[in-house]
C-alpha cells in the first residue's frame, strides 16, 4: 500500500495573526524572525509556490535597536524616475521621518522577490505606537 504525498492547496490554507512588539529588538534580527511567519515555514503544510503565511503587526517600530554605527552609515535610496533624482537618507534620517520603513526594507530583503514575495509583504503591518487597528483580528502575541 502506498502512502499519498500531501499536496496543499488554497483552501487548506489557515491564516493567523500576529502581533509583536519592536520594543528594544535589533532591527535585522526582529526582521529574521518575522520572515518565516510571512513566508509560512513556521508551519507543517509550507509549500514554496503558495502564499501559506500568517499575517504579522508590528507595533513600537519606532523603539527598535540598532547595533554599531549604522544609524549614521546605513543608507536608503531611491529614485524618482527622472534624471538626477537618487536621494538617500540615513537610518537615523528614515527612523525619524518613517519609522516603519527601515523594518519593511528589512523583512523586504528576507522575503523571495518574485510575485508571491509581494504578496507576502502585504501581510506585513508596521505601526509606530503601540495602538493598532486589527483588534477584531484577535491577533496573538508573538514572543521573539
Amino acid at each position: 500500500m502506498r502512502s499519498k504525498t500531501f499536496v496543499t492547496k488554497s483552501s487548506d490554507i489557515e491564516r493567523r495573526w500576529w502581533v509583536v512588539d519592536a520594543q528594544g529588538q535589533t532591527l535585522g534580527r526582529l526582521a529574521s524572525k518575522i520572515a518565516p511567519y510571512l513566508t509560512g515555514k513556521n508551519k507543517p503544510t509550507y509549500t514554496p509556490n503558495l502564499d501559506t503565511g500568517d499575517y504579522v503587526i508590528i507595533v513600537n517600530c519606532d523603539k527598535i535597536k540598532v547595533t554599531g554605527d549604522r544609524l549614521d552609515s546605513k543608507l536608503y535610496y531611491r529614485h524618482s524616475g527622472f534624471p538626477g533624482g537618487m536621494r538617500s537618507l540615513t537610518l537615523r534620517e528614515t527612523l525619524d521621518k518613517h519609522p516603519d520603513r527601515a523594518i519593511r526594507a528589512a523583512v523586504k530583503g528576507m522575503l523571495p522577490s518574485t510575485a508571491l514575495g509581494r504578496q507576502m509583504l502585504k501581510k506585513l503591518k508596521i505601526y509606530a505606537g503601540n495602538e493598532h487597528p486589527h483588534a477584531a483580528q484577535q491577533p496573538a502575541v508573538l514572543e521573539l
